[in-house]
This record gives C-alpha cells, sequence and structure tokens, in this order.
C-alpha cells in the first residue's frame, strides 16, 4: 500500500468541513485523486474544489451580526462583528 502524502496544496475534507471537523486531505498519486483518512471521502480537485466553495457559501456570514431581519421580501442586514467587543 502506498504511503499517504499530502499534495501540492492542502486541502480540507468538505465532508468533515461540513461537520465542523478541520482534516488535511491526501493526494494519491497513482489516482490522482484527492481522499481523507477519517472519512473515506476521495475525489479529483475539481470535486474538491466545488465542493470547499459550498463549504465557504455555507458559512458566509460567519463573522457578520444580524442587525434586522426585515419584512417579507426585504434582504436581511447585517453589521460586521468585532471580536471581543459586548
Amino acid at each position: 500500500m502506498a504511503q499517504a502524502t499530502k499534495g501540492k496544496l492542502n486541502y480540507r475534507c468538505p465532508s468533515c468541513f461540513m461537520r465542523d471537523i478541520d482534516i488535511d486531505m491526501f493526494f494519491d498519486e497513482g489516482k490522482k485523486e484527492y481522499y481523507c483518512l477519517r472519512c473515506g471521502f476521495s475525489g479529483a480537485e475539481e470535486r474538491v474544489l466545488e465542493l470547499n466553495d459550498m463549504a465557504r457559501y455555507r458559512y458566509r456570514a460567519m463573522k457578520l451580526r444580524v442587525v434586522d431581519f426585515g419584512e417579507d421580501n426585504e434582504p436581511v442586514r447585517f453589521q460586521a462583528h468585532k471580536g471581543g467587543e459586548q
């Protein structure tokens, strides 16, 4: 069995990251795909990037605070959160 190696770039496992677990993926030179030792996810670089973009979309407002939910059909208003302040 081949030795697990890191790829040219470290990618987070999208499956684990969606469950709030931060795990780096390993690269299989023979199959030209990334895989996760923890959950068994594997995929080509394009698929990993696509799923990581989905995770970025999910957490896009993580450092923002909702100021106003608005009425129907009005956008939600956000305000930048200053860490450490109450």
